[in-house]
């Protein structure tokens, strides 16, 4: 695997492939992530990763300074996948001046759910992978980006961005990753201890309860079922943000008339000091 800093040492390594596929990362990998990769290699000629904790995206209360990061066991864990190329820029690298100049998604998608409790966070995100895709599909004819769908309104915004500016990049989706009691695997869980770890899967369980009684129990009375789900997880001492259910289309509330449309059920909860998010397609 060639491990590359610059964007200068990047186009180099990859000037010979026509058909990259990327999976973009913030490091401290775990099976989600080359799950990711390992579904990237056959779409390409070449398998890129990057490791680069965004700074755009976080809010100054946030958790940038902290975030783990885990350089060796990446760079193992990325070899044994079989990834060609690492990009792991600096800051200098990426940002050598004041990213000023900001990819702004639509306010109808990116200041719901996650972007109401992380004002900004998505024009950190489409900011940052828009540079990446610059950096490491400039010139070429086509390529793939892997995505994970843990962050399902982050696919949602980044597909929609790389159509609206007709980039030739498609975007794939990957599927969640969980362990074995069905709790989503994420960088953040090394955030808990092994009492919240135990308690964590409650997130999950509680968007399988909240679809499977909306599903039983009519979209007439979803508001009451969501407000139901909450409660519930918070009287088990946790701080939920939200527990929505939306269409899966435009991540919009369904009405009575979509009974009969593909939904996802999303939840964001904070446990302890730690906040975690999970998605069910239902």
């Amino acid at each position: 695997m060639k491990i590359v800093h610059s964007i200068t040492d990047l186009r180099a390594a990859l000037a010979p492939f026509q058909r990259p596929a990327f999976v973009a990362t913030m490091g401290n990998l775990h099976d989600g992530h080359i799950a990711l990769v390992d579904q990237a290699k056959p779409l390409g000629d070449v398998t890129v990763a990057s490791i680069f904790v965004n700074r755009l995206q976080f809010a100054p209360h946030e958790d940038f300074d902290s975030y783990p990061r885990t350089w060796e066991a990446d760079c193992d864990r990325l070899r044994a996948a079989g990834c060609d190329v690492l990009f792991a820029p600096r800051e200098t690298d990426l940002y050598p001046e004041p990213q000023t100049f900001k990819v702004q998604p639509p306010a109808e998608l990116a200041d719901i759910l996650e972007g109401h409790f992380r004002p900004g966070f998505f024009v950190g995100v489409s900011t940052v992978v828009m540079k990446l895709f610059a950096c490491v599909f400039a010139g070429k004819p086509a390529g793939i980006a892997m995505f994970g769908k843990k962050d399902y309104q982050q696919v949602m915004i980044v597909r929609r961005m790389v159509q609206q500016f007709a980039l030739p990049i498609t975007i794939v989706p990957g599927e969640t990753l969980r362990a074995a009691d069905g709790l989503a695997l994420s960088s953040r869980n090394g955030y808990l201890n092994a009492l919240e770890r135990s308690e964590a899967v409650a997130l999950s369980r509680a968007l399988q309860g909240l679809g499977q009684a909306v599903k039983t129990q009519g979209m007439a009375k979803r508001e009451t079922l969501e407000d139901a789900a909450m409660q519930a997880l918070a009287a088990r001492g946790w701080k939920p943000d939200y527990l929505s259910v939306r269409r899966r289309a435009d991540l919009l509330p369904p009405d009575d008339g979509d009974a009969d449309t593909p939904l996802v059920v999303l939840g964001a909860a904070r446990l302890g000091s730690t906040r975690l998010i999970d998605n069910l397609e239902v």
